[in-house]
């Protein structure tokens, strides 16, 4: 996320028409994520309440962006098989589906021919990138924003061609 959450939220919070947001790693190790994470690895359970402490702020954000008329789309390019990462996060779609997200996903294999920027990012109205900066092992590095025109058009053009390929979540079978 950009500099913090409120700031993204924010960001969020001006978005008049789209926000999109492209994943391409097969795991994260976000801090925020941890101990969920080990939860569901220890006993295959992941919090799945809109409501719970875990994602209330998400859902809520998302809920107030999409009763505005804003359409957001998350799309994930994943390695088949899929990680345990991959797994943790696709049982947890669900949340991000009824707050109002659209989420499809994409076999990395069908991305291989299309442009894609180095880094995860949300793009927002197709003007503001907020690029997701993580390390090797998938820590947060932190956010940086751009208006860079040419960043905007590949960023707008990879999200299009990997939606257009990609399968809705409720018809993405793990394996």
């Amino acid at each position: 996320m950009p500099q913090s959450v409120s700031r993204f939220a924010e960001l969020m919070d001006s978005v008049l028409r789209s926000a999109v947001h492209l994943e391409m790693r097969d795991a994260y190790g976000v801090a925020g994520e941890a101990d969920d994470f080990s939860c569901w690895q220890r006993t295959g359970e992941r919090d799945t309440d809109p409501e719970s402490p875990y994602w209330s702020e998400w859902t809520s954000l998302v809920r107030r962006t999409v009763a505005r008329g804003v359409v957001v789309r998350r799309a994930r390019i994943v390695s088949e098989p899929v990680t345990d990462y991959i797994r943790y996060e696709h049982a947890g779609t669900v949340v991000n589906v009824a707050a109002g997200e659209q989420v499809r996903w994409l076999p990395r294999r069908q991305a291989s021919d299309i442009a894609l920027p180095g880094n995860d990012f949300w793009l927002m109205d197709e003007r503001l990138i907020c690029w997701n900066h993580f390390s090797g092992a998938g820590a947060s590095e932190g956010g940086e924003i751009s208006e860079n025109e040419a960043a905007v058009r590949l960023c707008a053009k990879a999200f299009e061609a990997v939606w257009t390929r990609a399968t809705p979540h409720e018809n993405y079978k793990i394996t």
